[in-house]
């Protein structure tokens, strides 16, 4: 029995181990093809590099002008992160406490979850024709504006269970204790529901930040390109053999995410744990 436990533990051992190795090879790979050089990507291309140099992320900030498209795609996520948040959480909290009349309340999640169903293409039409009219293209506020319209009902949708579940008695005692509407849900609320503030800030970020339809419609000038607008730039009629300089876009592009979710996880964690002890 013994002999087939230690069996079965290595097995498992190896298989996790060996899922673990298909996991992170695409990203071995990509770190791998942005520090080799040009001539040793031509034909049978090894496994680990034999060569090493920063030539390729050199060339993206100084010739293709990545840094600019990086500063965009910062500005245009924090952005729509920032207003995404601050509409979803709102919405999502008065639906979740408020009753509607006629039965609306049941209507009203389903249509937001509607907007969120519907491919990001089904609006470029009506978007393009506003912004148009209003001369916001070749901007970045399309942009962003496009992200806040997908994201605030993932954010509204996520969060509505969370303030379901919170105890209306604890509103109840601070109404008691003589705090303001705005106190309460600012001090008491927001913290209790930061988990999932947290959770769908996370994917509000990564949708923001790898957005690619809105911005190649609504973006003409190279000066507001974005990371993903930059990134299929580089794969042109020129540069299609030098996967070396997409490989070392590919592994800035994903530097930003990385950090936050990080940053992201750790107040996850924490807002978890927050609540596990009690006195």
């Amino acid at each position: 029995m013994r002999a087939k436990r230690r069996i079965a533990g290595a097995a498992k051992i190896c298989g996790c181990v060996l899922l673990l190795l298909i996991a992170l090879f695409p990203i071995y790979w990509i770190v791998a093809m942005s520090i080799r050089e040009t001539a040793e990507m031509q034909g049978q291309i090894p496994i680990l590099p034999r060569s090493f140099t920063l030539e390729h992320f050199t060339r993206l900030f100084t010739e293709e002008g990545f840094g600019q498209a990086a500063l965009n795609s910062l500005q245009t996520t924090v952005s729509s992160l920032v207003l995404s948040l601050i509409v979803g959480v709102c919405a999502s909290y008065v639906i979740a406490r408020k009753r509607f009349r006629f039965g609306l309340k049941k209507p009203l999640t389903y249509w937001i979850l509607l907007v969120r169903v519907l491919p990001p293409v089904a609006f470029t039409i009506p978007l393009y024709t506003m912004f148009s009219k209003a001369g916001l293209l070749n901007t970045k506020i399309p942009v962003t504006l496009a992200c806040v319209l997908i994201n605030v009902p993932l954010i509204i949708w996520f969060l509505i269970s969370f303030f379901q579940d919170l105890p209306e008695e604890i509103e109840e005692s601070a109404r008691v204790d003589g705090a303001t509407e705005m106190q309460m849900f600012l001090k008491i609320v927001l913290p209790l529901v930061a988990p999932g503030i947290a959770a769908v800030a996370m994917l509000s970020f990564m949708y923001a930040w790898n957005e690619y339809t809105y911005t190649v419609i609504f973006t003409r000038s190279p000066d507001n390109y974005t990371v993903p607008l930059a990134l299929s730039v580089l794969n042109s009629e020129d540069n299609l053999t030098n996967f070396g300089l997409v490989a070392a876009g590919g592994v800035i592009s994903v530097i930003p995410i990385m950090l936050f979710v990080i940053f992201a996880q750790n107040y996850l964690i924490s807002g978890l744990s927050s609540g596990a002890v009690k006195e």
